[in-house]
């Protein structure tokens, strides 16, 4: 059974090996190796990380006390950041689990339209639920170039 729950800063290292993993095995299709490894590094910043994630509304999935997911919520900038699925544990709804608790509580913190820079690999997901592709983008990391799609979602009908 999946569980959700708010991130603790102890779960930073297992975040890291699941983001890693994740982004050089679910995305190689998309992203090429110069991208995969400027996307995501061996060697990430550990303390940004658990800077962004400890200012953000963060949240973790886990299965048997092993994390399999995490999402996070930039409230200020009405920024849904990031959602990442371990890569044994794709297309079990673990994403879609995170994705209700990020926009239940954007739409709780009165975000009325939440924003998200989407992936090529999942632009599909996030257009299954209802957001809209605002443009296209290339954003860069560690000197390279990567694809990828601002995508927004109105949670609050005006």
């Amino acid at each position: 059974m999946i569980c959700l729950r708010p991130y603790v800063p102890a779960d930073t290292g297992e975040i890291l090996r699941l983001f890693y993993g994740t982004v050089h095995a679910v995305n190689a299709r998309d992203y090429t190796p110069e991208q995969l490894d400027a996307w995501a590094p061996e060697c990430p910043d550990a303390a940004r990380w658990e800077q962004t994630l400890s200012a953000h509304r963060s949240y973790i999935a886990e299965e048997g006390g092993n994390i399999v997911g995490f999402a996070d919520l930039d409230v200020p900038e009405a920024y849904f950041d990031r959602l990442y699925v371990h890569r044994d544990c794709q297309r079990r709804g673990i994403a879609a689990l995170l994705a209700d608790r990020i926009e239940a509580d954007a739409a709780a913190e009165g975000i009325a339209v939440l924003k998200v820079a989407a992936s090529v690999t999942a632009r599909p997901f996030f257009e299954k639920r209802g957001y809209r592709l605002v443009k296209a983008q290339q954003v860069e990391r560690r000197g390279v170039l990567l694809p990828n799609f601002v995508m927004e979602k109105e949670l609050i009908k005006a």
